[in-house]
């Protein structure tokens, strides 16, 4: 029966029932719009071009011998047990600065005495490196000092640096990278986080969360830790500047003025010349996108004709082209050729093929690799270099030998690959851990590319390097690395955890 004024029931009934296939409808819609949204631009954001100063690869400059120089830093046990420290890198380091005339530039990942779970640092290089900086800018008040860094100094600017407020205030121009210029080596995540996390912003003050890199009471907000999970970085470490006789010195390492670090065993190549002002102009690039306007002014003598068995060809190489510059020379490596690398983290899967590749072919490999053991007091699980290594040991049928260096808290941060063809030696030294996000145009990298005769006196060194580590050389009992089999990993899970954290980007490697 009708109710009142011609109302039905029934009516009412019939159009709920047609509202709800609607309502299905917008939500199906809302949420595969919101799916393409992500999918879109996560595909932007791992796609996008680089921006200027990045992907570089200067051509080849021809440089004497005597003016390249390889060093080295090692932790080790002596036979008695005892700890030993061989360090160069930063004293060469504080040397340029002390030398330098009118500018410095300077890039590093990590400048903080920020210390994780670790003890008291080997070294305060935080504070080492600020005081020289300030003090070279306070004997030369001309100078020009720019110093290009990461936001994790600052936990991503929810703490404040004392350091670069004190570099800062004694004139030294500070640059923090602006790491959404880069591309996205976690889309997954960082799709989301651009479209809902960065708008928010950060600032000190935050104690909602403890401090990702320390142990002491202060704390960061919730914002640091969103930020922190796009696992981005600028990675570089390097340092340029001018001297009295008007030559620039550069010098590429894979060593941080950090003090949890400061005992790690690492590499460097210190030059005159060469591609000096290409690196000051890859940083000043960085520098510019980061929103610095300002200039340095940075020239050199003309390169004077050098003798070809004298000569080291050099090339500043950078991000995707230092993958490209291994990748080639493993290639192009045949029977009786080889690959000696050392290095902190092996990953990336073109390099893996290509050494399984070279291995069939007869070329001799050698892998020292960090155990993946020790961070900053902190016990990892060995992903990824242990279940790496096993993959490339079974695979090869043992003709890729792997030996990893005996870390002892600290690690064996080196980033160095040389490969022997005939009788040339192909090397590359620098910041880059052989990984997709760092040589996959992700993380901001520097690597110095070298090629010399094989028995040049820089090759030799190099070699001998590689040679000291792998075959224990020393007084009896002086210990390097271990045979493969100390870390032999066989977990079939934690291999492919690695494969689908490499792949995705989910990982700090």
């Amino acid at each position: 029966m009708p109710g009142r004024l011609g109302y039905n029931p029934r009516d009412m009934d019939n159009n709920e029932a047609d509202a709800t296939p609607r309502r299905r409808f917008r939500k199906r819609w809302i949420f595969w719009g919101f799916v393409a949204i992500w999918v879109a631009v996560g595909l932007w954001q791992t796609t996008k071009p680089m921006p200027a100063g990045t992907q570089q690869k200067t051509p080849p400059v021809a440089v004497d011998v005597a003016n390249v120089k390889f060093l080295a830093d090692l932790t080790y046990n002596d036979p008695r047990g005892q700890l030993l420290y061989e360090q160069r890198v930063f004293d060469q380091i504080l040397r340029i600065i002390d030398e330098a005339q009118t500018f410095i530039v300077a890039d590093f990942f990590l400048f903080n005495d920020l210390m994780g779970a670790a003890d008291a640092p080997y070294r305060t290089l935080s504070r080492e490196l600020g005081d020289r900086l300030i003090a070279r800018k306070a004997a030369q008040p001309g100078l020009s000092v720019l110093l290009v860094t990461d936001p994790i100094n600052d936990v991503y600017g929810g703490a404040e640096s004392q350091l670069l407020e004190r570099l800062r205030n004694a004139g030294i121009n500070v640059v923090t990278t602006d790491l959404e210029k880069l591309r996205d080596s976690n889309p997954g995540y960082s799709s989301l986080w651009r479209m809902f996390g960065q708008w928010w912003g950060n600032s000190p003050g935050g104690d909602a969360m403890p401090n990702p890199f320390d142990t002491e009471p202060a704390r960061v907000s919730f914002r640091s830790w969103l930020a922190l999970l796009n696992f981005k970085a600028n990675h570089r470490k390097l340092i340029v500047a001018d001297r009295a006789d008007s030559q620039v010195v550069a010098l590429v390492t894979s060593a941080n003025p950090h003090d949890a670090s400061s005992a790690h065993s690492n590499v460097a190549v210190e030059f005159v010349g060469g591609p000096a002002l290409d690196v000051v102009e890859s940083e000043l690039g960085i520098a510019r996108f980061s929103g610095w306007d300002g200039h340095i002014l940075a020239s050199a003598p003309a390169a004077e004709p050098v003798a070809p068995e004298r000569a080291v060809q050099l090339s500043f190489i950078t991000e995707g082209s230092i993958r490209d510059h291994l990748v080639n020379a493993i290639d192009h490596a045949r029977n009786g050729d080889a690959v000696r690398i050392a290095t902190f983290y092996l990953s990336d899967r073109k390099v893996v093929e290509s050494l399984l590749q070279a291995a069939k072919r007869n070329v001799s490999v050698q892998l020292i690799l960090d155990p993946n053991r020790d961070a900053f007091g902190r016990q990892k699980d060995g992903v990824p270099n242990r279940p790496v290594a096993n993959e490339l040991v079974t695979k090869s049928d043992g003709q890729i030998q792997v030996r990893w260096y005996r870390t002892h808290g600290e690690q064996f941060h080196t980033k160095v690959a040389m490969v022997t063809q005939g009788d040339r030696l192909i090397a590359s030294v620098g910041s880059a851990n052989l990984t997709r996000r760092n040589i996959g145009n992700y993380n901001l990298e520097a690597n110095v590319a070298l090629e010399m005769g094989k028995d040049s006196p820089l090759a030799l060194e190099m070699v001998a390097y590689f040679d000291r580590l792998w075959t224990n050389q020393g007084p009896p009992g002086t210990e390097f690395t271990s045979a493969f089999g100390v870390y032999e990993d066989k977990d079939s899970r934690r291999y492919w955890r690695y494969r689908f954290m490499e792949a995705t980007g989910l990982s700090t490697f």
